[in-house]
């Protein structure tokens, strides 16, 4: 189990990854030294990898959708490692509840989303699917980003 200080200081990262050590000590009261020492401990296992949170329609992104497909066995693998590589893909999940696989991609218009799917159908053999366009973030990213609500948890 993960202490109380651990689980405070990877919530100010949550909250800020940029955020000096410097601030941070003085928010936790924890000593800059300590901070880096922890830090340092959580990036070889708790810390998958500091990345950056982008508005993708700023960036002409302007169609989201999580697309849930349930696929012939025999193509599973296959149809895995093509979305894998697919530069629309952003997330790719391995899910249940009569689905193999929960696709979130990223496009430029609704069009370019319809012919993914399409062309997903073309080349193999889809069992069902299911798109959910998502029309605006309501919270995202968000769990273990407060720190005054850690003893909650």
């Amino acid at each position: 189990m993960m202490s109380k200080k651990d689980l405070i200081v990877l919530s100010y990262l949550r909250q800020n990854s940029r955020e000096t050590l410097t601030k941070m000590s003085r928010k936790t009261s924890i000593p800059i030294s300590t901070l880096f020492d922890r830090l340092k401990t959580h990036e070889e296992g708790t810390i998958k990898r500091y990345t950056a949170l982008l508005d993708f329609s700023q960036l002409g992104y302007h169609a989201r959708a999580k697309i849930a497909l349930k696929v012939k066995r025999d193509e599973r693998d296959d149809i895995q490692d093509f979305l894998m590589k697919h530069q629309n893909v952003n997330s790719l999940y391995k899910i249940n509840n009569g689905f193999d696989f929960m696709v979130e991609g990223i496009f430029k218009h609704i069009k370019d989303a319809e012919d993914f799917t399409e062309k997903l159908e073309e080349r193999y053999k889809i069992k069902s699917k299911q798109v959910y366009y998502i029309i605006d973030d309501i919270k995202r990213e968000d769990f273990l980003s407060h720190p005054e609500l850690i003893d909650v948890v």
